[in-house]
């Protein structure tokens, strides 16, 4: 049985088959159907491209999920009526909060334990290929320094579950408009100055590829922290068809050094992954190459394409739902005997939900 979706076919998933491969590869059933909506999206009469959503599977209601996925995926197994979840025709969930991914300034997680800044117009970054920021509607205008990120921390505040924004252990600044690495540093010498004035402690994070100095790093280990650098890898084949030239001319040879350099400096580590978007021979060679140099669990995310031509930047392989199990399975063996495991908040793509290679994951 298959459908048209985003301009190519693939085969539909039922709840058999969910089952089938979750037998075959020793993962609840649960993780392949989140795996599932990752790959495949939702479809539903909201026609929105790109929204953030909760999903609570019926067979472990107590367990929402926060996701990020296509609702307008007309050729999806999964189909949202209301707030119930179809799995080809059969019910397996509910939806609710659903907001459109709009890039807005910020928001919660982790029931308020953490945040993600948008403080910096993520809406004006369209330069990776594979990337649905041009999809989206604007929202977030460019902020200046200390007064603009003053501002959003004071609607944040009126926003937090408790409204006392010490409550936060980690923030996370996710865009990719720092093109200069000066301009990435004083940003988040902004941010630390700012969080201090309200008595906010919370690791920094930033999502980025153009800080990559030693006299960076050593500036974030004096002014900054605690801080984590998330590398934004993405991928380590294709760099220059696939990324825009800020990202495209750090090499994947390139990256081990400078994630060593971050740690050595005192930093914690970490990258983004876009699992799909290179073959498997090249996902292992790149992996182990920065096994040794992170200090945290990467976000290796399941590719989705939001249409024909995004999906076109997919490896072959990776148009199934078999190879991102299979590649689960393959960076378990890579990144699991670090100790360094998933962090279910942190993520919203991931290969992992309930389980990572037979350790629960659920309440850690």
């Amino acid at each position: 049985m298959t459908a048209l979706h985003g301009g190519r076919t693939t085969s539909l998933l039922s709840l058999r088959e969910a089952e089938r491969l979750a037998a075959r590869y020793q993962v609840p059933v649960g993780d392949v159907l989140l795996l599932g909506i990752n790959l495949y999206g939702i479809s539903s009469e909201l026609g929105t491209h790109r929204a953030r959503l909760r999903v609570g599977l019926d067979m472990a209601p107590g367990v929402p999920w926060q996701m990020i996925v296509p609702l307008n995926a007309a050729g999806s197994p999964f189909i949202l009526e209301g707030d119930l979840l179809e799995l080809d025709g059969e019910p397996v969930g509910t939806v609710e909060r659903i907001d459109a991914d709009d890039a807005v300034g910020g928001y919660f997680r982790d029931g308020g334990r953490a945040a993600t800044l948008n403080p910096n117009a993520r809406s004006r970054c369209v330069g990776c290929a594979f990337c649905p920021n041009t999809l989206e509607a604007a929202a977030d205008p460019r902020l200046a320094e200390e007064r603009g990120l003053k501002q959003l921390l004071g609607a944040l505040s009126d926003q937090h579950p408790s409204g006392d924004l010490a409550e936060m252990e980690e923030i996370t600044v996710s865009t990719g408009c720092f093109e200069r690495e000066q301009a990435a540093l004083d940003h988040l010498m902004a941010l630390r100055s700012v969080l201090t004035e309200v008595d906010v402690t919370a690791r920094i994070g930033l999502l980025t590829s153009v800080i990559r100095s030693a006299d960076a790093f050593a500036r974030l280990a004096a002014e900054v922290s605690p801080f984590v650098l998330r590398l934004t890898a993405e991928c380590f084949t294709r760099r220059d068809v696939m990324l825009k030239a800020s990202k495209a001319e750090l090499t994947a040879s390139q990256m081990p050094v400078l994630l060593r350099g971050a740690k050595d400096a005192g930093l914690d580590t970490s990258y983004t992954y876009i699992v799909g978007l290179d073959d498997r021979d090249a996902m292992r060679r790149g992996v182990a190459g920065l096994v040794p140099h992170i200090t945290e669990f990467p976000n290796f995310q399941v590719y989705q394409a939001h249409n024909s031509i995004m999906a076109g930047f997919r490896v072959p392989e990776a148009d199934g739902l078999e190879f991102y199990l299979r590649s689960r399975v393959l960076l378990e063996e890579l990144v699991g005997p670090t100790g360094l495991r998933p962090v279910a908040w942190e993520r919203y793509r991931p290969l992992w939900y309930f389980e990572f290679a037979g350790e629960s994951l659920v309440g850690a």
